[in-house]
């Protein structure tokens, strides 16, 4: 997604008590940064935070912390949350935002941080052959995200681009996780395990009437979706 340069962004963030500027230095450290030791979910391209801000908030029993690359972006998601927060009337104490490449996640995050869920929503379906690899769900991403989800962690996916969703299938199932939830129409199903919240993507493609695809998909082995 392009999005015009913010001069503000920069600023704003670097003020931010929940703005992480050096991700790496917290590697193997994330349990310990929130104010509860709960169980950490992630979310991989945050984007303007329309997910996150809402998600967050309305689970004070997770930690969060999302994750996207653009300062714009972040400095936008930064502003959802703390309007959410702030309508809740609660201060954000569950909740990290980071900038860093996803590509290389495996700097950022290690096995003592033990992820328990990751939601990847709306991601580039990069559909050239030669361009397939930078894909969030590519099976090269899945085997960095393995080494510190939970051995029962869920990575739940969604995306209205049925050509990546067709290879995300694949790329799981190669992987070693199981699919334990699957639709190609998502918002036409009443048993989901998905949120209720939509992404501003989300909203986007369903108002033009594209079916939002989403599977949940849980390392092999584990128990079933809720």
């Amino acid at each position: 997604m392009r999005i015009r340069h913010k001069p503000w962004a920069r600023p704003e963030l670097a003020a931010c008590d929940f703005f992480i500027d050096e991700p790496k230095t917290l590697r193997g450290r994330w349990n310990g940064q929130y104010a509860g030791k709960q169980p950490l979910h992630l979310e991989l391209g945050c984007g303007k935070g329309g997910f996150i801000s809402e998600l967050a908030v309305s689970h004070p029993e997770i930690n969060y912390l999302a994750v996207d690359i653009k300062s714009e972006m972040l400095g936008l998601a930064k502003r959802k949350c703390e309007a959410s927060y702030a309508e809740a009337g609660r201060p954000v104490d569950n909740l990290l935002l980071t900038a860093y490449d996803i590509e290389r996640i495996e700097d950022v995050l290690s096995p003592e941080d033990v992820v328990e869920r990751i939601y990847i929503n709306f991601c580039n379906p990069w559909p050239k052959p030669k361009q397939n690899k930078k894909r969030l769900i590519h099976t090269r991403q899945l085997e960095h995200y393995k080494t510190f989800l939970a051995k029962d962690g869920e990575i739940r996916f969604r995306t209205d681009d049925d050509g990546l969703f067709r290879d995300a299938r694949r790329y799981f199932e190669e992987c070693g996780f199981e699919i334990v939830y699957l639709t190609l129409d998502l918002h036409a199903e009443t048993d989901a395990p998905a949120e209720s919240i939509m992404t501003e993507h989300e909203r986007m493609f369903s108002d033009e009437g594209i079916p939002i695809k989403y599977l949940a998909a849980r390392l092999t082995g584990a128990a079933s979706v809720d």
